[in-house]
């Protein structure tokens, strides 16, 4: 039914429900906003951790680039490995989102349309990438 904003399905064992405007998710008991933007900004991404709220960091640049610099608590799965990695990256949301990481953002925003067209709705890329995390919050982490 289009325009009523009602709807409910199962998937893996988790209710998600739309109800008016927003999309949420119903787990434990609490329900959960997943209509997230598809990209966070740096300075955002360093309060939510400062907060200490729960997020997975995954580094889709390749093993030369992590080495060169990274966010502290990434996690390295090269874009190509993305798909095997699945289902790794589906359990990472039952306790939080991922934000995928990668140098510029643009690899690691086509990870995250894939992931959310694969069924991960809480996912965001980094926007501007490591590049730009250097850039405002880092700036003794090397750029390259």
């Amino acid at each position: 039914m289009r325009g009523t904003g009602k709807f409910i399905w199962r998937r893996n064992q988790k209710e998600w429900c739309k109800r008016g405007k927003g999309i949420t998710r119903r787990r434990n008991d609490r329900i959960l906003d997943v209509a997230l933007p598809f990209e966070i900004a740096p300075t955002e991404l360093k309060q939510r951790l400062d907060s200490g709220e729960k997020i997975h960091l995954v580094d889709v640049r390749e093993s030369v680039e992590y080495q060169i610099a990274r966010v502290t608590n990434s996690e390295l799965i090269p874009m190509a490995s993305v798909p095997g990695a699945l289902q790794k990256i589906e359990r990472m949301t039952d306790d939080g989102r991922v934000v995928v990481v990668c140098h510029h953002g643009i690899r690691s925003l086509a990870v995250v349309n894939w992931l959310r067209q694969a069924g991960v709705e809480e996912c965001q890329s980094l926007a501007g990438g490591i590049d730009r995390w250097s850039a405002e919050i880092d700036p003794t982490m090397p750029r390259y």
